[in-house]
């Protein structure tokens, strides 16, 4: 069974950190394409920033020179680190992951999500 697992969310003043960690299990997440969405109440879910097997990252614009997404293969987890974070930036954030389609094939999916971390920035 494949399971996403965040921690990390919590309460912050703006300008403050926080670093989200999704852990990942049941797979091989070496060879999946992972990356983190969020989400506010009665909005859609929105890609934040994303990562690659062999760790190339992308951001939104709006997390840009903010935000530093990573991953570690060995330990199978990948990590947000959120700087001067900003009230906008309050949102259930979940973990995704993608794996690739021979191992999709075998476990009957595809795509995983995390169940999310709530992350609110006070003002």
């Amino acid at each position: 069974q494949v399971q996403l697992v965040e921690s990390g969310g919590g309460l912050v003043q703006t300008g403050g950190s926080l670093r989200l960690t999704c852990v990942v299990s049941g797979t091989m997440f070496r060879v999946m394409g992972m990356a983190w969405y969020r989400q506010v109440p009665e909005g859609q879910r929105e890609l934040v920033a994303s990562v690659t097997p062999s760790g190339s990252a992308e951001y939104a614009d709006s997390v840009k020179d903010r935000f530093t997404i990573t991953r570690d293969n060995a330990a199978n987890t990948m990590s947000l680190q959120m700087d001067s974070l900003k009230p906008e930036d309050t949102a259930v954030y979940y973990c995704y992951g993608k794996t690739l389609r021979v191992i999709a094939e075998k476990l009957g999916q595809g795509e995983f999500w995390g169940r999310g971390t709530q992350v609110t920035v006070s003002s």
